[in-house]
């Protein structure tokens, strides 16, 4: 038995699809920041230590929040490194690179998932999928939030 929530198959499957990249690109932020919180050294290490702690906390628990939307959609979740290669467009790091390189890198992911988020807008409120763009508004603000505080580490 299919969802009818008001929402056609066709939307509920193009934003399912969105929201996926959405998780991607959510779980390799998670894994940088974890990887990034493992490794880093130098003169701010307890700070960017606790930092990265914080934020790869938040997305564990926001990587479980965009998967249950894209079940409450009716459609699979990706749930696999090799499927969130495929969907992600933040990138992975296999280097490790000096703190303030960990810091713009993370920076840049931020700002990626913010961009990923935003542009799923028009198909969201075409469909008038008020759960998911309320999701995305959170999304989008942790992630502003998240670049902010650590671009000022770079002044």
């Amino acid at each position: 038995m299919s969802a009818n929530l008001g929402i056609s198959e066709q939307e509920r499957t193009a934003i399912a699809e969105g929201i996926s990249h959405l998780l991607a690109d959510t779980y390799t932020l998670y894994l940088k920041t974890h990887k990034f919180h493992w490794n880093v050294t130098g003169p701010m290490f307890q700070t960017l230590h606790l930092m990265f702690e914080t934020q790869y906390n938040e997305l564990a628990l926001a990587v479980d929040l965009i998967a249950e939307r894209i079940r409450a959609l009716d459609v699979l979740a990706p749930g696999s490194y090799t499927e969130f290669a495929k969907l992600a467009t933040v990138k992975e790091d296999t280097d490790t690179p000096d703190a303030l390189e960990m810091i713009r890198r993370l920076v840049d992911a931020q700002e990626t998932v913010v961009r990923t988020a935003r542009s799923l807008y028009p198909l969201v409120n075409g469909a008038h999928d008020e759960p998911t763009a309320d999701l995305l508004t959170q999304r989008i603000q942790i992630h502003e939030k998240n670049a902010w505080m650590l671009r000022s580490l770079l002044a």
